[in-house]
């Protein structure tokens, strides 16, 4: 269980001819084909539909899943519609259609134009045949993927310790995170405040809300449509409100997982030894459970809870997401329904951190390429892989873990001509500690008993690894790895970096984390992304910048080029001195997905692509817009989100003249050359030190749709020299949810994997 708090699948790395014939499709050089039994389906319509869903529309019988089922003898689905941008807002038409194919619907979202739904199987294909439908995909299964660590992350340079265990300097205060996961054992003394208060301020289960909630049990009840408008202090919001609140429950987290995570970025570690204390530990936490007693969900409870963040964020002033989940999916990032909803929550000034998912490991153990996870494949979000900080405090010994998903992103989309087109985005965008991480064990009774629950009761090897000689009520510790650990890590660095700025965005606050990271040796840009978190870099750039940069984006008052440094600063000098070692920054930033940059002014000028509501990747950018429900009673305007419309973005801009283009050092990929995409992070940092690179004269320019310069192109299919192939995707296996080390072998108590790598 190297925890990456993955929502996930059993996935098996395919050949690309491989995956084409368990597709059931026909392969004509890499042209896809609609199988016998859909050939009256049109192929645009065909071409609306994900991979997975295709293989279960088509096959002989009934694959097994949580998402398919037989009922009088007709196949059914359940699946994510989503709609074309510009649709009507109710989206009544669609849900009429669904209703009068035979289906339910059982919600309509904001955080994405979409509808969760029941489908027969032979009428998926005329649902996606409409025009106000982009794409359907199954809702798929969902699962988990789950101080020294003060000192490992670089905190320690922007704050002491008090002996009380609150901290002066930056600790989170008055910023939100919410934690998407299996609840919050909000009775830990971990979540308190200075007055022994929780700071889990709200607490929902939006499962509770969730199909099998809406209809009693593992619902495929038929012709009902539960979706309805939830406008500011109406009826059915309070309603839905009330059902899925759960502030106070003593069982917050029968599973343990998600308070763990919350502890990593927000817990205050009470003087036990070892110290647990987290990244932020004044932080306010939202816990919004989408994960069961057993770590598993669904694809819509997540998309719910994010939704559930969006429509609170500026009431609760929520200004990052933790997702230490991922779902295994096939989809382009443009598609894929959670990518999509982490973006929308992005456009709406969330800083969205996602786990890159503990896929770094094939079975039989050789290294993996291609593998990062859904969300964590989106652009707009900051995905994070996992580092081995071998128990020590100095960061020179420090590496990537085995475990951890290796970039580039995988997933793919079919293009007009039916050819399929895989992302190849460059991810993670950097590491944090995920290495037998000590932190929050949640107990059978909310965190107010020693009795541990789900996972230290199922696994006595996390609660061991905690060090603690006795586990004290309100006071228990387990240690876990995994990709799920170092995503909180992230977490709570932007809720610090927040407090020391409020104006930034969350594409200024990634870029600022890449910049300042510190490379790790040996390894190369798929494996560390820009390097190892270095929170006292990331502050010192971030309190060099102005904090009106968010609110001036969204008022359109400022201009590409203006300036972007506070009034009497400079640009700080790219070293940081942790724990008596120093070193350069990495000094290297991703944009457009493939694109590195670097030098001043990337942060002395403001750049577009900082504007949050702009998603730019290759040669796609698109724009955002968020909706706010008007002023009603008691209301204010612009407080509660009402929907986020995604459309092509106009031509301008996208970064500015004067920043150093990287790309053009790295030369063609390959794996024992040590270049392209497979270059270490560190010589790369090494050549941009000593002045390499390219000035843009122009920038990067969007215009009639195509933007100057592809940057870091990768072949289709990504077939390297020396033999070394990357999978066209993922086949998953419904109904089996992996180990947590990604290996999707049983899981043993005694295995010193679940307590990470040595």
């Amino acid at each position: 269980m190297h925890h990456a708090s993955l929502i996930r699948f059993t996935r098996r790395s395919l050949l690309r001819l491989g995956t084409a014939a368990a597709l059931g499709l026909g392969l004509i050089g890499t042209t896809l084909i609609a199988p016998p039994a859909l050939a009256q389906t049109s192929p645009a319509a065909w071409s609306k539909l994900a991979r997975d869903l295709q293989t279960a529309l088509n096959a002989a019988t009934t694959p097994v899943s949580n998402w398919t089922k037989d009922i009088n003898g007709v196949r059914y689905v359940k699946v994510l519609v989503m709609a074309t941008p510009g649709s009507e807002t109710e989206l009544s038409t669609l849900r009429a259609a669904v209703l009068g194919a035979g289906g339910t619907v059982f919600y309509r979202y904001i955080s994405v134009h979409a509808l969760s739904v029941i489908l027969p199987a032979n009428k998926v294909a005329d649902i996606a045949a409409r025009s106000d439908v982009q794409a359907i995909s199954p809702n798929r299964a969902t699962a988990k993927t789950v101080s020294n660590l003060e000192y490992a992350s670089g905190v320690m340079g922007v704050r002491t310790q008090a002996g009380t265990g609150f901290s002066s300097g930056l600790n989170g205060a008055g910023v939100g995170i919410a934690v998407l996961d299996s609840g919050i054992a909000w009775a830990n003394k971990s979540f308190v405040d200075a007055t022994g208060k929780t700071r889990v301020k709200a607490a929902v289960d939006v499962q509770r809300a969730g199909d099998a909630a809406l209809g009693g049990g593992e619902s495929w009840t038929l012709g009902v449509d539960y979706a309805a408008s939830i406008s500011p202090g109406s009826k059915n919001q309070l309603a839905l409100e009330t059902l899925i609140k759960t502030t106070g429950s003593t069982t917050a987290d029968l599973y343990g997982h998600g308070s763990h995570v919350a502890s990593v970025a927000a817990g205050l570690g009470f003087g036990l030894a070892p110290d647990s204390t987290g990244i932020a530990p004044n932080a306010n936490l939202y816990d919004v459970q989408v994960l069961n007693g057993l770590g598993v969900g669904q694809m819509s409870d997540v998309l719910a809870g994010i939704d559930w963040v969006l429509y609170h964020a500026r009431e609760y002033n929520i200004r990052v997401i933790n997702l230490s989940l991922a779902a295994d999916s096939t989809e382009s990032w443009q598609t894929d329904p959670l990518a999509r909803a982490a973006r929308s929550a992005v456009a709406a000034g969330i800083t969205v951190v996602a786990a890159a998912g503990n896929f770094g490991l094939a079975p039989s153990g050789s290294e993996r390429y291609g593998t990062v996870s859904s969300p964590g494949h989106d652009p707009s979000v900051i995905t994070v892989g996992a580092a081995n900080t071998r128990a020590t405090a100095v960061r020179s010994d420090d590496s990537v873990n085995f475990f951890s998903s290796r970039g580039p992103t995988r997933g793919a989309a079919l293009d007009a001509s039916g050819t399929s087109r895989p992302d190849n985005l460059l991810k993670p965008d950097l590491v944090a500690p995920g290495n037998r991480i000590v932190g929050a064990m949640a107990t059978d009774r909310g965190g107010v008993g020693a009795a541990p629950g789900y996972l230290g009761k199922t696994y006595p090897a996390l609660p061991a690894g905690s060090g603690l000689a006795q586990q004290l009520a309100g006071k228990t510790l387990m240690s876990m790895s995994g990709t799920s650990v170092a995503a909180p890590v992230v977490a709570g660095a932007a809720a610090l970096l927040l407090q020391a700025n409020p104006g930034l965005t969350p594409p200024l606050i990634k870029a600022i984390l890449q910049y300042t990271a510190q490379p790790l040796a040996g390894a190369n840009l798929l494996q560390q992304g820009a390097g190892l978190l270095n929170v006292e870099g990331a502050v010192r750039l971030a309190q060099a910048l102005r904090s009106d940069v968010k609110t001036a984006v969204e008022a359109g008052s400022i201009a590409a080029g203006a300036s972007l440094l506070a009034t009497g600063k400079v640009m700080p000098t790219p070293v940081s001195t942790l724990n008596g070692q120093a070193f350069n920054w990495s000094r290297v930033a991703t944009v457009g997905g493939n694109q590195l940059v670097s030098g001043d002014a990337l942060f002395s000028k403001f750049q577009p692509v900082y504007d949050h509501r702009l998603t730019w990747a290759r040669n796609t950018a698109r724009r955002s817009t968020v909706a706010y429900w008007p002023a009603a009673t008691g209301v204010a305007a612009n407080t509660f989100v009402k929907g986020v419309a995604d459309a092509p973005a106009a031509n301008q801009a996208l970064v500015t003249a004067g920043v150093v283009s990287a790309s053009g050092l790295l030369g063609n990929s390959s794996v024992l050359g040590a270049t392209g995409v497979f270059t270490p992070t560190a010589t790369l940092s090494g050549w941009l030190a000593s002045g390499s690179g390219a000035t843009l004269g122009q920038g990067f320019i969007l215009s009639e749709g195509f933007i100057l310069s592809e940057g870091f192109i990768l072949s289709e299919g990504f077939i390297l020299s020396e033999g070394f192939i990357l999978s066209e995707g993922f086949i998953l296996s419904e109904g089996f949810i992996l180990s947590e080390s990604g290996s999707g072998r049983a899981l043993n108590p005694n295995d010193p994997s679940l307590i990470g790598e040595p």
